[in-house]
């Protein structure tokens, strides 16, 4: 799936010159956590968030400082916060440098963009740098709520057991040396050992994913046994 697939649009926005205020207002009414900001050519200038709005003189919220990390901190950051919170407008408060996809950007690249940046929502714009959409965490979830399940025929048990192996084959984590499995009537006994729970797990995981797989037996060690 792409950006496309799952993006809500039209994207509700503000431009520079709106008000804080007006910001919360729009976003309580809207029931949104962010809002981009955009140009009269609707083109990304920033994006503000419910983060950006916290610290505020209004609600009596402002970043505390004790005089000690006051001097550790530096007039350049206590400055910037002071704008944080007194600020009228949204061009003073919104993050200006903001991560964007195209729309045709796969669904594993902006989960790697949200998770990478700490960042909840990536605006989607066009070829021209417009903003036609965005895709936030709720979307992503929606995508995989939403999935239907493959139509695959049950495999027998020795196709099972084929492609369980080959499937570990492809990963560089699996050590298919120290594995093997056998199948009947659908159960999976996985036997050998592999080095971390971690390992366990995945290929367990492997198992399962298999159509015709019933149920998998764990009989792995975490410690090889060595047999004279």
């Amino acid at each position: 799936m792409q950006a496309r697939d799952v993006m809500v649009s039209p994207v509700i926005t503000v431009d520079a010159s709106a008000t804080i205020r007006e910001v919360a207002q729009l976003l309580l009414a809207r029931r949104i956590s962010a809002v981009p900001v955009v140009n009269a050519d609707n083109k990304i200038l920033g994006i503000v968030t419910e983060g950006d709005l916290i610290h505020r003189a209004e609600a009596g919220t402002e970043r505390p400082y004790s005089w000690w990390l006051r001097l550790l901190t530096g007039d350049a950051q206590l400055a910037t916060d002071y704008v944080k919170s007194h600020a009228v407008k949204v061009e003073d408060v919104m993050t200006r440098d903001v991560v964007t996809a195209a729309p045709e950007t796969p669904l594993h690249e902006i989960a790697m963009q949200l998770e990478a940046n700490q960042i909840k929502r990536v605006p989607i714009v066009n070829q021209y740098g417009q903003l036609i959409g965005i895709v936030s965490r709720p979307n992503l979830l929606q995508a995989i709520a939403s999935a239907r399940p493959k139509l695959e025929v049950s495999l027998s048990d020795a196709s099972i057991r084929t492609r369980f192996l080959e499937e570990l084959k492809k990963q560089s984590w699996a050590h298919t040396s120290n594995l093997n499995a056998t199948v009947r009537n659908g159960v999976v006994d996985l036997w050998g050992f592999a080095p971390s729970v971690a390992e366990r797990t995945a290929i367990r995981v492997a198992a399962e994913a298999i159509p015709g797989v019933v149920t998998v037996n764990d009989h792995l060690l975490e410690t090889p046994v060595f047999v004279y």
